[in-house]
């Protein structure tokens, strides 16, 4: 199978690593977290790596001080969240002067589910979240493809659609029967957790209404809020939250909920080819969660919300940059316009610059501090990644 270079994110864990005694790299299963890591060690040049998936790694480690304390430059430990007590010993080694060894922790959660875990590394630990593929990684031409089949580099590497499509439905089966206890998370009823998950795949891009979700599954509401943040806390859902600036005007004030890979938004929703994608009503929703993921490939989570009134204005994206905001909009439109929403957002906002961001070709401007953007120029009114 073909590789695509990650050499962005091969140099944010190489500076992470130089400035922390502890770095932990953070994706789903399969997002390319190991091979990511293999890279970065083979560069340091001295190391060890454990997988805790291996049981010969987890019985080297069952006296993790005596296993760890001796070793030298870079220390690698995959699926870590299946050891939480390894967070208290990293916590001692980490703390050495001078320091022997630093290490590059490898999970299947955010950093809010192994928190509780990792608490006595605060101040010691940070964090980098793997996305999918972006599109500057893919490149343009493949934009089709990758909104397709998401991010996931088997799914977006396979040969055809149709063991894209494979990967992917073999993905979502196994998170559900594996990956969810391996969080050490009791899932009653597994299927009813597929069916949450196809729900909000329905969903995606809208409004959290927990009552109707939970009423459509029969289940209670704080059992479905769990199984929510459950699939957010392992990285398969996004819970964007909404900008709530200090305005008389009444808000929606609950977060919006997003499928974090379009590849699996598909198959949850039986989108088999692009074609399929075309005709099908979630063609413009799913377009807004690719450009979610871009910008979040460069900006930080707590810099991004999404901006609507209960009378119906709409603003997809703002981001907070210093004291200035930007808006986006994502619109799947060979020429997008301007619109009332977006007239509303400029002047209660006092947006500095919105940019409508569409799968055409062309940069143009549509009026006054607002431009139509191709989805690849899109890093060129963002930050790099720090």
């Amino acid at each position: 199978m073909p590789s695509v270079p990650r050499p962005a994110l091969f140099e944010l864990v190489s500076t992470r690593l130089r400035s922390s005694p502890v770095t932990a790299l953070l994706g789903p299963r399969q997002s390319g977290k190991t091979t990511l890591a293999r890279q970065v060690l083979a560069e340091a040049g001295r190391g060890e790596r454990f997988d805790l998936e291996d049981p010969r790694d987890l019985a080297r480690l069952r006296e993790p001080m005596t296993a760890l304390e001796g070793l030298r430059g870079l220390v690698v430990i995959d699926e870590v969240q299946r050891a939480p007590d390894l967070f208290p010993v990293l916590r001692v080694l980490a703390d050495r002067r001078p320091l022997p060894a630093r290490f590059l922790v490898l999970g299947s959660a955010s950093p809010e589910l192994l928190r509780q875990s990792s608490e006595s590394l605060a101040g010691r630990i940070r964090f980098v979240e793997l996305p999918g593929f972006t599109l500057a990684e893919v490149g343009a031409p493949h934009m089709r493809r990758r909104l397709l089949r998401g991010g996931f580099p088997p799914a977006y590497l396979a040969a055809n659609d149709t063991l894209s499509l494979g990967w992917r439905e073999d993905f979502i089966r196994t998170f559900i029967e594996r990956d969810v206890p391996a969080l050490g998370q009791h899932i009653r009823v597994p299927a009813n957790l597929r069916r949450l998950w196809t729900m909000l795949a329905h969903r995606h891009g809208q409004v959290w209404n927990g009552a109707a979700l939970a009423a459509g599954l029969g289940e209670s509401y704080p059992t479905l809020k769990r199984h929510v943040d459950l699939l957010t806390g392992a990285l398969v859902v996004r819970q964007l939250p909404p900008w709530l600036p200090n305005l008389e005007k009444r808000l929606v004030k609950s977060p919006k909920v997003f499928i974090r890979d379009s590849g699996l938004l598909h198959a949850l929703i039986g989108i088999r080819t692009f074609r399929d994608l075309e005709g099908h009503p979630s063609l413009g929703a799913s377009w807004e969660g690719l450009v979610l993921e871009e910008l979040l490939a460069r900006v930080s989570d707590r810099e991004l919300a999404f901006w609507s009134t209960h009378a119906g204005a709409e603003l997809d994206f703002v981001w907070r940059r210093g004291r200035h905001l930007i808006g986006f909009e994502a619109k799947w439109r060979d020429a997008p316009v301007m619109t009332k929403s977006m007239h509303i957002a400029m002047a209660d906002l006092g947006l500095e610059a919105l940019y409508v961001v569409y799968p055409g070709p062309k940069r143009y401007t549509i009026t006054r501090r607002v431009e139509a953007l191709p989805l690849a120029d899109l890093p060129s009114v963002l930050p790099a990644r720090k």
